[in-house]
């Protein structure tokens, strides 16, 4: 596949639920390079309806690590205040509800469901319940194939990995795999860039759309999605926000500095290692690679 035969148009997506680590700083360099590379629109987006673990410093940490590392973005908010005033989530329940209402109407698509008094396994109750959170119910053979830019064609069995994912929660808020969709949708996305770990979120998204004559536009055909590997600590485990402590930095305060991530990325690409020296050396090793083989 050649990113230079499709009109780019990508995102960075980060959560406001933790200081950004050093895999969300990869990333963010991977995804700012493959659009730059194909000329195409960069939007940042900003994925803040978990109100319960957002926090105001995990919020400025996002627009900080963005400034850090160099990277520069076409559209979105310019910091913290901009963002709540004109680019949260919550000014787009709306949206969201209206697919959740359409999915509801598909005959034996959507269950509720709320934990028992006693605190055993959740029960299913009607659609209206308040507290009740709704999931979609995936046949269990449902296979999704991907081809992965990346990871080369794969075929995820979403069935067995998400055979009855939340698409609203018990607080009626709709779901990340169902914003997510929608958001791209808005956007125009036809580039999403994901650790290897969110390959089951892509096939619950592409499943999820596909239900929908609305939605259904986000597809293989028009959306290309590169899955990269993940990075790990030194014991082997994926890097994430919740390993840090509540006064750690994330990856601002990162070991080696800002050439801790772009010797991550330079990794990744099977770049020679001094391309990651900094951005600048990242980006020319970057566009002298060939992009006609998905594994580069």
């Amino acid at each position: 596949m050649s990113l230079t035969l499709l009109p780019v148009v990508s995102r960075l997506a980060p959560t406001p639920s933790g200081y950004l680590h050093l895999g969300n700083a990869v990333n963010f360099a991977l995804t700012w390079l493959l659009t730059r590379q194909a000329d195409g629109v960069l939007h940042l987006r900003i994925d803040d309806l978990d109100r319960a673990r957002l926090r105001p410093a995990y919020l400025d940490n996002i627009f900080r690590v963005i400034d850090w590392l160099g990277l520069d973005y076409d559209h979105g908010p310019s910091g913290p205040d901009d963002f709540l005033r004109h680019h949260s989530q919550l000014l787009h329940l709306p949206e969201y509800n209206a697919v959740l209402r359409r999915l509801a109407q598909q005959p034996g698509l959507v269950q509720a469901s709320q934990r028992t008094r006693t605190g055993g396994p959740e029960a299913p109750v009607p659609l209206d319940t308040p507290g009740a959170a709704w999931r979609v119910r995936v046949p269990a053979d449902t296979t999704i194939a991907i081809a992965d830019a990346w990871q080369e064609s794969t075929n995820v069995p979403l069935g067995a990995l998400m055979p009855d994912f939340v698409i609203r929660k018990k607080d009626g808020v709709a779901a990340y795999q169902v914003a997510s969709v929608v958001d791209d949708l808005r956007l125009g996305t036809t580039l999403v860039v994901r650790g290897l770990d969110l390959q089951p979120s892509t096939a619950a998204q592409l499943w999820l759309a596909s239900r929908l004559s609305e939605t259904a536009t986000f597809n293989a055909a028009r959306v290309r999605f590169f899955h990269h590997p993940l990075l790990t600590d030194a014991g082997g485990q994926k890097l994430s926000k919740s390993q840090q402590l509540p006064l750690d930095a994330g990856v601002l305060g990162q070991k080696d500095g800002k050439q801790a991530v772009f010797q991550a990325v330079a990794g990744l690409l099977k770049l020679p290692f001094d391309a990651g020296e900094n951005l600048a050396t990242i980006q020319h090793g970057f566009e002298s690679m060939e992009f006609s083989s998905p594994s580069f």
